[in-house]
């Protein structure tokens, strides 16, 4: 499904999947001590009482020596290639025993999942399990085998998959998945794909079809994936080490003109909140998404926070628009 339409400018790139945690206490060492990501960064905001946290899945080797909070760690985040884990925590939500985010999955919603992947799925789940982690299906549950989904602290579904080739990512974990649900993949793919998005696979399964989509950093641009069976593309994904943006179609919901899936920032059913794109000038960025026809729920002006911008999707999914290199965004930094 090749688009026709121009490409946004700036050199877009996919930097971040927003969800919603009730409590960091809880979330963060899930995500750094048992999914082995980094906190890249965060931003605190005491004057509007939410705080941020960046994670990401950094090569086994490297060691990342920067405190988050700093202006040196706001540099390197906003600057990443890679796509990183963007975790919105609201001061005082983890002292609400009745207060809990909407983790999806239910009944028009959008937002299915994120996923990790491993060398051996079954090991991993064992060593999950003895962490205290929960699942939603084990490897050998259900139909599909060899591949689960784990409850995050909130609930949130994570699947676990397996790598194609063992001992060649020495990561035990890697962030491989953002899936969400779309109604329309003739207007939803080319405008990702104008983002600077590739499709390097796609599935059809009958009633629904999935599309896998990456950016550019994470491409590898000898490998025309439009030429490859499902079985190569398969394999070839499972072991890109950046994420890929999957989004499920299930067939039918184009001709449906009253069709929506919810996007994640609804009264009484947030979690999911955006996937978000660096590019080298915001402005100039949003004039070529303007001519997508979408819209915007913020201009690059509006709101008070001056200089990123948040444009529709077809879908209606909120798509956040970042000057790479960052702006003053107005956080309590760290001082080192």
């Amino acid at each position: 499904m090749a688009s026709a339409i121009a490409r946004v400018v700036g050199r877009p790139t996919w930097q971040q999947t927003m969800l919603r945690i009730k409590d960091p206490g809880k979330s963060i060492p899930f995500y750094t001590d048992v999914m082995g990501m980094t906190v890249i960064d965060t931003l605190d905001f005491p004057q509007w009482k939410f705080k941020l946290w960046f994670l990401a899945t950094l090569p086994e080797e490297e060691r990342y020596a920067l405190t988050p909070g700093t202006k040196e760690a706001h540099d390197y985040m906003w600057s990443i290639e890679g796509t990183a884990l963007e975790l919105t925590y609201n001061y005082g939500t983890e002292k609400d025993e009745s207060q809990k985010y909407h983790p999806g999955n239910e009944e028009r919603d959008g937002f299915g999942h994120i996923a990790f992947n491993t060398d051996d799925v079954y090991a991993a789940c064992e060593k999950l399990e003895k962490a205290g982690v929960t699942f939603k299906k084990k490897p050998d549950e259900g139909r599909m085998k060899g591949l689960a989904f784990a409850y995050d602290p909130d609930g949130y579904w994570v699947e676990i998959l397996k790598r194609n080739e063992t001992n060649k990512i020495p990561n035990y974990f890697n962030f491989s998945q953002t899936m969400k649900r779309i109604k329309d993949p003739s207007k939803t793919i080319p405008f990702y794909e104008a983002l600077g998005m590739t499709v390097v696979r796609q599935k059809d399964y009958g009633d629904f079809s999935n599309f896998f989509l990456t950016s550019s950093s994470n491409v590898d641009t000898s490998v025309d994936y439009s030429s490859l069976s499902d079985a190569e593309a398969k394999a070839k994904m499972s072991m890109l080490f950046g994420p890929v943006l999957e989004l499920t179609h299930n067939h039918g919901t184009e001709n449906d003109e009253d069709f929506k899936h919810y996007n994640g920032n609804e009264e009484g059913r947030q979690g999911y909140g955006h996937i978000g794109f660096l590019v080298d000038d915001v402005y100039a960025a949003c004039d070529s998404i303007r001519e997508l026809g979408y819209g915007f729920k913020k201009e690059p002006d509006g709101g008070g926070m001056k200089g990123l911008a948040f444009a529709w999707d077809p879908d209606g999914y909120a798509v956040e628009i970042i000057k790479r290199g960052g702006i003053e965004f107005g956080d309590k930094r760290v001082e080192t």
